[in-house]
């Protein structure tokens, strides 16, 4: 369970850091970057400057230590010599102690004197705790580093003088610390400065530098907004000679940027070229074969027309003979119609009453197809839209046959019609089996079947649904479909009159 927190913290901290534009990730990490130099190097210079301070405050603490073991000593007195009588002399009173200097002398295990010096130059006693510190300070001339309490923080040392008594001073680090509190703002000042104006000059340094992408990505930009997917094969658009320098890594980039693009103008041009091709093909091939079965569908007419004793087998066989010119005419005629409308060529701009064209529709379905329940559901007042009126009115059959051939008997069939502000919507409904899902996303393409069989018992011929989103989309309409297991609904959004 950890592991997979962990793999998921790590896909979230890469998705929001590939969020972030590279000219501020590019800022970010060099302020982070100068952020660790200036954090490393005032961190070296403050135990540098450390270091040397405190080397200075002992070279003054041994002088004066010096100096107290000399007031403290008597002249001609030696370790072996019998000790004067009297008060032996105050540490504190050689000459040259500054203020906040504390001193010392044990005799024989115990503090004779113990003071510290004020800002005045008169010496105050310690207190009976810090005696006690004094006395735990090893005799060995060695500098080191105590806590006094209120006092604050020494650098002492104590030494034997000629008669072997224990002379103790210290020297306070207030200044030291407070030299280093100083250094250290200051330089964290300069840190920060020199951050801000890093991340400004960074800024603008970056910005012009990314300069040439940037054109890159406007350039890729124009290319996604050409409507390519309408026959547009022209690439004007290019990255700039100043941004295809072969010498630098943006320019390398922009070079291999418009190769593509000009391989991709190629293809598309010679795509373009081979449906064009292909168009031209299926429009003349279907003008072509018009002649052909309207004369077959002659001639089986004038043949029942001319002979009535005919046999059973050949009654049957001019059934099935006008049954496949019908079914041929009509896929000729939707194939031309598809090939005039990739050609571009306009349609009709009149007003249809599209209330009317969805009544005589539904009624048309309702004879041709009475085992399903066809019903009505428009407005009482007429719908009206600007377009063809034929080609509207087999848009509404094509939907209500394609409604009536992929779902079974006893289905319900709804016809809607709507209007709301400039939008009219043609609704066809079914409570039938639904659409799969897999056939949902190409029922609109050309030849597309439900079925997954090639059967042509129903009459189909995979063009409907074409012939309907290429008619919605010349009248600048447009038609969706939501299915699901008992109802599918094809929704025809048209700019109303």
């Amino acid at each position: 369970m950890s592991s997979s927190r962990r793999r998921d913290h790590g896909v979230r901290s890469a998705r929001s850091s590939s969020r972030r534009s590279l000219r501020t990730r590019l800022i970010g990490e060099l302020l982070a970057l100068l952020a660790v130099i200036c954090l490393i190097i005032g961190v070296v210079t403050e135990f540098a400057l450390s270091a040397f301070l405190v080397h200075e405050l002992d070279e003054q603490l041994m002088s004066a230590g010096d100096r107290a073991v000399r007031v403290s000593d008597r002249p001609g007195q030696g370790p072996d010599s019998p000790r004067p009588s009297g008060p032996p002399p105050d540490p504190l009173g050689a000459r040259g102690m500054s203020p906040g200097t504390i001193a010392g002398l044990v005799v024989d295990g115990s503090i004779v004197h113990a003071g510290i010096l004020g800002e005045d130059g008169t010496p105050r006693p310690l207190g009976s705790s810090l005696e006690d510190d004094l006395l735990d300070i090893p005799v060995d001339g060695r500098p080191r580093t105590v806590s006094l309490d209120e006092l604050g923080d020494y650098r002492v040392s104590a030494l034997h003088n000629e008669l072997g008594d224990v002379v103790i001073t210290g020297l306070p680090l207030d200044d030291v610390h407070e030299t280093l509190l100083g250094v250290g703002l200051i330089l964290g000042g300069v840190s920060l400065a020199g951050l801000l104006i890093t991340g400004m000059s960074g800024a603008f340094v970056v910005r012009r530098t990314l300069r040439p992408l940037e054109r890159m990505a406007d350039t890729a930009e124009q290319v996604t907004e050409l409507p390519l997917h309408q026959g547009e094969v022209q690439l004007p658009v290019r990255v700039p000679d100043a941004d295809t320098d072969p010498g630098t890594e943006v320019g390398r980039v922009g070079t291999a940027l418009n190769r593509m693009l000009g391989h991709i103008g190629d293809a598309l041009a010679a795509r373009h070229e081979s449906e064009t091709r292909v168009r031209r093909f299926v429009a003349d091939a279907s003008h072509e074969l018009r002649t052909p079965l309207a004369s077959i569908s002659g001639y089986t007419q004038l043949i029942r027309r001319s002979d009535e004793n005919l046999s059973e087998a050949t009654s049957h066989a001019l059934r099935r003979v006008e049954s496949e010119t019908g079914r041929m005419t009509t896929l000729v005629e939707d194939m031309l119609l598809l090939a005039r409308l990739d050609a571009g060529r306009p349609l009709a701009n009149a007003e249809v009453d599209l209330s009317a064209l969805v009544v005589d529709a539904v009624g048309d379905a309702t004879v041709a197809m009475p085992g399903h329940r066809w019903r009505l559901d428009v407005p009482p007042e007429p719908v009206a839209v600007r377009g063809d009126d034929a080609r509207l009115h087999q848009v509404i059959a094509n939907l209500l046959s394609n409604a009536g051939k992929h779902t079974p008997e006893g289905t319900t069939v709804t016809a809607a019609l709507s209007a709301a502000g400039d939008t009219v919507a043609l609704s066809v409904a079914d409570d039938g089996p639904g659409i799969p899902e897999e056939l949902a996303g190409v029922v609109f393409e050309r030849f597309a079947r439900g079925e997954a069989s090639r059967s042509r018992a129903n009459g189909s011929t995979g063009l409907g649904l074409a012939v309907v989103s290429a008619v919605v989309s010349a009248h600048h309409g447009t038609v969706d479909l939501d299915s699901e297991p008992g109802r599918t609904v094809f929704t025809v959004r048209l700019p109303a009159n």
